[in-house]
């Protein structure tokens, strides 16, 4: 099986369509259509369904997609110790990160970082604490930088950057002109929530309740995807809402949004550099986290 046809069998499943593999692939979609037509006829079975526009893999596509990423990254690993042997550093580095490090703090990092490395590319996924998480498990990311910490045996934490959330209101909301507020006086107003497995909605909640605040009585009118999707609620004047500071610098700076204290409460919470226990590192990845453990209160 040439490993070329494999890399491109893994975009159309990590992709779920035959035109977007050939953009990311940089080919025409009769190209990327021939390669997996091959790859079915090499091994004599099926390996995808096209299911409307969308493209989903058989029961024997799932079994060579999971052996086709163990393969493309040996084969990168292989590149990679071939290069550092020969004194310089090269390749390609997948981090998994929540919203706000993934938005916020690693991008200037690896621009830092890219000015010592220019051959390393890194790759960020950004997605909810969870989801990055088992982008980690599942190996599809070498480690992740999370907002939130949990029991996972395969899994090992270490606080990496400072952040802390806060309770912001709209420029011309009450609350703006007072400052601060009394912890029972924030299940009074609307609400606006990040999803389900946002670190920052666990993390939020858990301070709360250790302040005795039940969370169950805020008036949550509406759970958004993202911390921008909440930003922008607050700015509309849909609801209050806690989120990072690290979010929302340039809209305080700008005066859009105003920050207010709750009496007694303080948010502050690390960001954690997340690994699966046993995994040796690649070169590239020891490389990077040397350079972010060092560059991580600057």
């Amino acid at each position: 099986m040439d490993l070329h046809r494999l890399e491109v069998f893994c975009r159309v499943v990590e992709l779920k369509s035959f035109t977007k593999a050939a953009e990311a692939s940089f080919l025409s979609q009769p190209t990327v259509s021939e390669h997996l037509r091959s790859l079915e006829e090499t091994l004599a079975v099926k390996l995808v369904d096209r299911l409307g526009r969308e493209v989903l893999p058989t029961p024997a596509g799932k079994i060579l997609y999971d052996y086709a990423r163990r393969i493309l990254r040996l084969r990168n690993e292989a590149v990679e110790a071939i290069a550092n042997h020969s004194g310089r550093y090269a390749g390609h580095l997948w981090v998994a990160a929540s919203t706000i490090p993934g938005t916020y703090l690693l991008p200037e990092l690896i621009g830092r970082f890219k000015e010592s490395y220019p051959e390393v590319l890194v790759t960020i996924k950004i997605a909810n604490s969870r989801q990055a998480a088992e982008l980690v498990v599942q190996g599809d990311c070498e480690f992740g930088v999370v907002g939130a910490r949990w029991s996972e045996a395969v899994l090992e934490w270490e606080p990496l950057f400072a952040d802390e959330l806060t309770l912001v209101v709209r420029h011309d909301h009450p609350w703006a002109r007072r400052g601060e507020i009394e912890p029972t006086e924030l299940v009074e107003a609307p609400f606006v929530d990040r999803e389900r497995e946002s670190g920052t909605r666990k993390v939020m909640h858990e301070i709360l309740q250790r302040h005795g605040l039940e969370v169950a009585k805020l008036r949550v009118i509406a759970e958004m995807g993202s911390t921008e999707a909440v930003c922008q609620s607050v700015k509309a004047g849909i609801g209050v809402a806690i989120l990072s500071r690290q979010a929302i610098r340039d809209d305080l700076a700008c005066g859009s949004l105003a920050e207010v204290a709750i009496r007694g409460v303080s948010f502050a919470r690390p960001f954690y550099l997340v690994r699966r226990r046993k995994r040796q590192p690649s070169p590239i990845a020891t490389l990077f986290l040397d350079f972010l453990k060092s560059n991580a209160g600057g």
